[in-house]
């Protein structure tokens, strides 16, 4: 998942895919709109020339406001948080340039305070940043003896307007933050759903035509050359691939619509079915191991015997197959072995997804190969 960064600028945050250069992002038409709105407030720096009368005065303020328009310019289109830095800076050395000439250039310091919390993450940047201004314009003042109401309320303005939207800043960041976590929260769902579902096939589907596969085969060896009962005995286990497929439609259809499994009995019921097919035979023993199961934790252990039994049929070799479902120990325990030739050499997709549902109720899960195999599932009574 890509690094998710933010940044907000005129009050209005923006979030994109971080380059580990940038602290900042590019801006949509609306949003470059819309920042420049806020130059309505540099009509204050018109204020003294208006009253002024003065061509040269003039001129001279014309030029330092096209000066501030390619700064301002500048900032708004900037894609990194440095050079936003570079062009806030220039707003304060234009500020220090005119406000001996024109008093009304105490705007652009009031557009750096504006615009760096804005800009800049770091609370103690802001602060130290905005000193340093503010000791500037004191320092100007006094060297060009300023009157002293020009001073103060530039530092008011630099005041008031640097904490709010520090304040502000911080809210935003707080709230992007919570909404990016909330779009990660709900693209981890997504990732989860799709990897239940993609399980729940696995199980469903591979248990089911397995059995399809079995009695096909078994029918076509029955159809080759057999006698009279052999035929009747094809005809039914026909019939059997025919009811099989209807019931793993009936349980894809069930799967995607969020239902596991049929019960703990009839996956029994089933697996004896199956193993039967395939010349195994079946020995189950169910110590009342369902009673005081959650639905849930039945459902693990369903899908548990399905997939194992499954394993058994496709790859173990094997004649002889025990299940044993017990409560002992404040656990509802399911144990599945059988006598086959071929050990595990790794855990597939359906024994990773078998562990993964124990894990997920905090049970015990185990697969032991060598002389046969035999798993072993162990879920708290208690859990929910």
């Amino acid at each position: 998942m890509a690094e998710v960064r933010v940044t907000e600028r005129s009050g209005t945050p923006r979030v994109v895919a971080a380059d580990p250069s940038s602290t900042r992002t590019s801006w949509n038409t609306v949003a470059d709109k819309s920042d420049y709105v806020w130059l309505v407030y540099s009509i204050f720096f018109f204020i003294e020339p208006v009253l002024r009368h003065d061509a040269k005065f003039w001129l001279k303020c014309v030029l330092l406001y096209a000066v501030f328009l390619g700064l301002y310019v500048g900032c708004m289109r900037s894609r990194t948080t440095r050079v936003s830095m570079y062009w806030m800076a220039g707003f304060s050395v234009l500020g220090l340039i005119g406000f001996p000439i024109n008093p009304g250039s105490s705007t652009f310091f009031v557009y750096t305070a504006a615009i760096l919390p804005l800009c800049v993450s770091s609370v103690r940047v802001v602060v130290v940043s905005l000193a340093v201004e503010a000791l500037l314009i004191v320092g100007e003042g006094l060297y060009f003896h300023m009157h002293w109401i020009s001073i103060g309320s530039t530092l008011l303005f630099l005041a008031v307007i640097g904490t709010a939207n520090t304040f502000l800043g911080q809210q935003k960041r707080a709230d992007c933050k919570l909404r990016m976590a909330h779009a990660e929260i709900e693209q981890l769902a997504a990732v989860a759903e799709r990897e239940r579902i993609a399980r729940d096939l696995h199980d469903v589907l591979g248990h089911t035509l397995s059995l399809i596969v079995l009695k096909a085969e078994l029918a076509g060896r029955l159809l080759q050359d057999g006698p009279s009962q052999d035929l009747v005995r094809a005809v039914r286990e026909i019939g059997d691939v025919e009811a099989t497929a209807r019931t793993a439609l009936k349980e894809v259809r069930e799967t995607i619509g969020g239902y596991r499994a049929q019960g703990l009995a009839a996956e029994l019921e089933l697996a004896r079915r199956t193993l039967d097919a395939a010349g195994v035979a079946l020995r189950c023993e169910s110590a009342a191991g369902e009673a005081g199961m959650t639905v849930t934790q039945e459902t693990v252990l369903s899908l548990a015997v399905r997939e194992a039994v499954t394993n058994i049929v496709r790859h173990a070799d094997a004649t002889m197959c025990s299940v044993k479902v017990s409560t002992e120990g404040g656990f509802h325990a399911l144990r599945v072995e059988d006598d086959g030739a071929h050990a595990i050499v790794r855990e597939g997709n359906g024994l990773r997804g078998m562990r993964e549902r124990v894990d997920a109720l905090g049970g015990v899960f185990t697969v032991e190969s060598g002389a046969g195999t035999r798993l072993m599932i162990r879920l708290p009574v208690t859990a929910g």
